[in-house]
């Protein structure tokens, strides 16, 4: 064995080790710290919420679960800003600029709105759509076996929790 193929082996996880789980992710107790944001924002979140019947702490729990509040990021795959809008998505959004966060999280939401009606109000369901597409949802019959998705949907349900009892302060 070389030795690279030494250090590898030496500091690479067990291959019985199982990826985590949806389960996982929801049982696994986080500490977040809320960012303060940009009072602009703060009333985007509160307007959107109001418009499409989404509480402000789920859209905050989004957008820091998929951004950390960058309006500039960027995924490997192409999504773009605060609530990780694809183009296409966006396009079909009217979004012009989805680095605008007024504009992201006015589209996110709607977005977010679509996911919970196709779902018929299931929380955990329209996060699964929300990251991996209706389609991956519907194929699977609940949340699909992607483990990006499924630490996903753990990871925004806590900090949906930090985001509701922040909002309480």
């Amino acid at each position: 064995m070389s030795r690279i193929g030494e250090i590898r082996a030496r500091f690479a996880p067990p291959c019985s080790a199982p990826p985590p789980t949806f389960a996982d992710a929801l049982a696994t107790k986080r500490t977040f710290r809320a960012p303060t944001l940009d009072p602009s924002w703060e009333k985007t979140i509160a307007f959107s919420a109001k418009e499409y019947d989404i509480e402000p702490p789920l859209i905050k729990a989004l957008i820091h679960a998929e951004s950390d509040f960058n309006p500039r990021a960027v995924s490997r795959k192409g999504a773009q800003g605060l609530m990780q809008l694809m183009p296409s998505t966006a396009l079909s959004l009217a979004v012009e600029n989805p680095f605008d966060p007024h504009e992201n999280i006015a589209g996110g939401t709607r977005y977010l709105r679509r996911m919970l009606d196709v779902n018929n109000g299931n929380l955990t369901l329209a996060l699964a759509s929300y990251n991996a597409g209706p389609n991956a949802v519907q194929k699977y019959g609940g949340i699909p076996p992607y483990p990006e998705t499924q630490r996903f949907v753990g990871h925004v349900l806590s900090l949906l929790e930090f985001y509701r009892t922040e909002d309480c302060e």
